[in-house]
């Protein structure tokens, strides 16, 4: 199991401002061994309860709020990562287990006994969790990351593209998925986590471009065809 707590901030920036500040990173920080030339995929298969607390938590910001996913990086993978996302503050903790494709397909039709066989407690306490408040997967988002780390104070920044979702379908395997467009064209994510603190000339940077922090959830926007846009 990971475990896994670090601060996070995220910022919506226009495509000129996330191509500046990623020459400059390149520069200061290490790229991360998955970018290949481009990024690589990201695609996450989110559950929520019959009422959508976890959407409704979010959306009415509260501090102590959670997400529970499936994540991959390739359809054609045979495993995948069940992540226990949980924010209280500025603070982000994540927990994963990796399951099988079989295992993964089985919580997607909602048999959550799958997890009874695993050791970790995590599992047992989301076996639990899910069952009892009848969580259901709502929607999948997919988008191309590409990212950056210094290995001091495990900081780890992260630009979105392309940023796309579907709730139509929740098979997260499927190559053919039909997605649409989350996010208006131009319209990225960077993303910063880090341990303690940011170093200053990496801050400096971001601060250059006087950009706003938001509370900016690809979830929610994900669920914008079933909620009306309340993102």
């Amino acid at each position: 199991m990971i475990d896994v707590t670090r601060n996070e901030k995220k910022y919506l920036i226009s495509m000129a401002t996330m191509m500046n500040i990623d020459s400059m990173l390149g520069i200061i920080m290490k790229e991360d061994e998955n970018n290949g030339s481009n990024g690589y995929i990201v695609r996450s298969l989110y559950f929520d309860d019959l009422s959508d607390r976890d959407f409704e938590d979010k959306v009415d910001g509260l501090d102590n709020r959670q997400k529970i996913r499936l994540r991959i990086y390739d359809p054609n993978s045979n495993y995948c990562k069940l992540e226990l996302k949980e924010k209280s503050g500025l603070n982000q903790r994540k927990r994963s287990l990796t399951v099988n494709k079989e295992q993964a397909y089985a919580l997607i039709n909602r048999d959550f006994s799958v997890l009874k066989n695993f050791k970790e407690p995590l599992a047992k306490w989301l076996y639990v969790f899910m069952t009892v408040n009848c969580y259901y997967p709502k929607c999948i988002v997919e988008y191309r990351r590409k990212a950056y780390i210094h290995d001091a104070n495990n900081i780890r920044i992260t630009f979105d593209t392309n940023i796309k979702a579907t709730e139509l379908s929740h098979d997260i395997f499927d190559d053919n998925l039909n997605l649409y467009p989350i996010t208006s064209i131009g319209e990225n994510t960077l993303e910063i986590k880090y341990d303690n603190f940011l170093f200053s000339h990496i801050k400096e940077i971001i601060n250059d471009y006087n950009l706003f922090q938001l509370s900016n959830s690809k979830y929610c926007r994900a669920r914008m065809i079933s909620k009306k846009g309340r993102y």
